[in-house]
């Protein structure tokens, strides 16, 4: 008997410290007026009470209070519309009594289905989940959320309420997370320009969950929770990441949902694209190879000293044949928006590249995996871009090639190394920083000949190598002609597949739409191995040749 009165009490005391005050909020939402309120709590905890001294002893405490508390509420709302159909000749059963009680939570929280209910917090609004843990895990008072939220009580009241709804619509469904969830999906990417001061956009492109989240936006703008649903990652981690993402321009927040801020080619878009490239190579491998021949072969006859280094002419046409390439683009591209009003919208820098945070001045497109792409041929300059743009200008170029099936990663150029080539391509070796001369030569740019460090790759002398006569001249600019007629149906056919599969947020601007076209088109591993089949280009035996290919620096 001891017992049994010791657990009654027990419970009456925990009643009343834990469920009094819910239960005065859950009236006074239930019939909007205090006193009303304050008559219906005071119904609800005489039935539990009474029913506790009687000897009640429930198994699920809480979901029996609050099966109470439902079933006192029913009850008044029916007595209710009874005493007003008797005064307005209304049927009760035109009414409807809402269920969106909080019992019912409270119900799947003690009837073992708390895992249920941390998986939905995972996915609401931290606004809502942070409430929602404070008065149901933390058992706090409605008092103490909003004074510690510095919130208004019926603030914290509504956004409970809020919170009760989403939550227990998500309980109730069998959820399905998205297909990035278990199969996360690849994105490589294409940037173009000078990094921000904190490696920017390089530092979020290298992770799955960003890439991932940069795709899910891009076919779908969404809110914050369809991103975690699909993507299968708690709201509170991917909040902070997409507030990373919209600081770095790579995402736009519109309307409450994100949007991915540059143009990603698919799948289907690339294949298409790549098979008008394969289909163009071979000839213009041709014009490039003859472009390239008949310069060197004037220059190296009438001005030997038009270059120096270390490297072999043979090693030397990679980077030819890739520059000028480059070039061709860049002519048919400017040729093709010759005729169209392209309103940028985009903030232009002094380097051709859109105005971002950190001092950065970038561009970027992304493209889906692809099994025909191809392998891809990068260009870097100084990676370390100074500061002050106004600084020299360092005419640094190294490619990095995929040939074969095999890496060829080129060593990274900081600017004091550019500054010190430069110097030593002047023949100012004195004036160079011995620790900056130990580092070219370590990272394979410079070779100690006679006790003088020499480059190991192309070093031009830009005035004696655009010396060329007239007759040179003109042949080349037939030859550059001929293959801009070639790139420019490219160029819009790439423009057609973009804008037949964009998304609306991306086709109506119409700089990223011509950005991406130009974009494929420095897709230079055609030509390579083009010219490679061909013969022109010849891969070397020796490891410390392959790492400069690519390599040039122009005086």
């Amino acid at each position: 008997m001891r017992d049994t009165n010791e657990m009654r009490d027990k419970l009456i005391h925990e009643f009343v410290e834990k469920y009094m005050e819910k239960l005065f909020y859950f009236c006074l939402r239930k019939t909007d007026s205090r006193a009303e309120a304050e008559d219906l709590t005071q119904d609800i905890a005489l039935n539990i009470i009474t029913a506790l001294e009687k000897g009640t002893v429930p198994t699920a405490f809480s979901a029996w209070v609050w099966k109470i508390a439902h079933n006192r509420y029913s009850a008044w709302a029916d007595d209710k519309h009874r005493r007003a159909a008797s005064v307005t000749g209304s049927d009760v059963y035109d009414c409807e009594i809402i269920d969106d009680n909080p019992g019912t939570l409270d119900e799947m929280i003690h009837n073992e289905q708390m895992a249920l209910l941390r998986r939905e917090l995972a996915f609401i609004k931290s606004i809502y989940r942070d409430i929602v843990v404070a008065y149901y895990i933390d058992d706090r008072s409605i008092r103490d959320i909003a004074a510690s939220m510095s919130l208004s009580e019926s603030a914290v009241e509504q956004r409970l309420f809020r919170a009760r709804k989403i939550l227990k619509e998500g309980m109730d469904m069998a959820r399905e997370f998205g297909k990035m969830s278990y199969r996360p999906e690849n994105l490589r990417f294409q940037i173009n320009g000078l990094p921000g001061s904190n490696g920017e956009p390089s530092c979020y492109l290298s992770k799955a969950l960003d890439k991932n989240i940069l795709l899910a936006a891009y076919r779908t703008p969404s809110t914050a929770e369809e991103l975690a649903i699909e993507i299968g990652v708690a709201l509170p981690y991917m909040e902070e990441e997409l507030d990373s993402l919209v600081s770095a321009t790579l995402l736009i927040k519109r309307n409450n949902r994100y949007e991915t801020n540059f143009y990603i080619f698919s799948a289907s878009a690339q294949e298409k694209i790549y098979s008008r490239y394969r289909e163009i190579a071979p000839l213009l491998t041709e014009k490039l190879i003859e472009i390239c021949k008949t310069k060197n072969d004037w220059l190296d006859k009438n001005s030997p000293d038009w270059r120096f280094g270390n490297q072999p002419k043979e090693d030397m046409r990679w980077a030819d044949i890739m520059s000028t390439l480059d070039d061709i683009n860049r002519r048919a591209v400017s040729e093709a928006n010759k005729s169209i009003k392209c309103d940028c919208a985009a903030n232009i820098g002094s380097w051709g590249h859109t105005i971002r945070p950190n001092n950065g001045e970038w561009d970027v497109i992304g493209f889906e995996d692809c099994k025909d792409a191809p392998d891809g041929i990068s260009l870097r300059g100084c990676v370390d871009s100074p500061d002050d743009r106004n600084l020299k200008e360092i005419l640094f170029r190294h490619y990095t090639f995929l040939v074969l099936g095999q890496q060829y990663y080129n060593q990274t150029l900081s600017y004091r190394e550019g500054e010190n080539l430069l110097k030593i391509a002047d023949g100012k070796t004195e004036e160079t920083e011995k620790s900056i001369v130990d580092s070219l030569v370590k990272k394979g740019f410079l070779l100690q000949t006679d006790g003088k460090p020499v480059p190991t790759f192309c070093v031009m002398r830009k005035e004696k190598a655009d010396s060329l006569p007239e007759d040179v001249l003109m042949r080349i600019r037939e030859l550059k002609d001929a293959a801009i007629r070639q790139i420019i149906p490219l160029y819009r056919f790439a423009i057609e597949c973009i804008s037949a599969e964009a998304p609306s947020f991306i086709s109506n601007k119409e700089y990223l739409v011509r950005a991406a076209a130009s974009g494929i088109l420095w897709e230079r591993d055609f030509i390579a191995k083009a010219a490679m089949k061909n013969g022109y280009l010849k891969i070397p035996q020796e490891e410390s040749r392959i790492k400069m290919l690519g390599a040039t620096l122009t005086i």
